[in-house]
């Protein structure tokens, strides 16, 4: 009889990166790349947990300070402003902004749609500061 190895569950895309994330958040402050790892069970390579942050970095989601002959990273901000990130990188990369949130905002189901209108009718920081 022949042994049928099964391979490992290819992770879906971004899944390490919101892994790593949500260890970060979880943090009491930054964190090293040996502490996430930890965090995460050991299953990951330490190389592949620093190329992992070092991607979130090159997309601003971390932040890295040094400590000592590593660094310590610290998410740039909450999983909403990590997300609201990431759309206004989409809409930057095309070239018809309007036809982009034209369509985005067609695609809103009702409550959505109220409740970014509300939000879209509520003074910037600009126009509150101006007062």
């Amino acid at each position: 009889m022949t042994e049928h190895r099964q391979r490992p569950r290819r992770r879906e895309r971004g899944e390490l990166e919101a892994l790593v994330l949500s260890a970060l958040r979880e943090a009491e402050g930054p964190a090293t790349a040996g502490w996430v790892q930890e965090r995460l069970g050991g299953g990951l390579a330490h190389t592949t947990v620093i190329t992992i942050l070092t991607r979130l970095l090159a997309k601003d989601a971390v932040t890295r300070e040094r400590a000592g002959r590593s660094f310590a990273w610290t998410p740039a901000s909450d999983e909403a402003g990590l997300a609201a990130h990431r759309m206004r990188r989409v809409l930057d990369a095309e070239n018809d902004r309007a036809a982009v949130l034209t369509s985005f905002v067609t695609g809103l189901g009702p409550e959505d749609e109220r409740l970014l209108r509300e939000l879209l009718g509520r003074p910037t920081a600009d126009e509150e500061s101006e007062d």
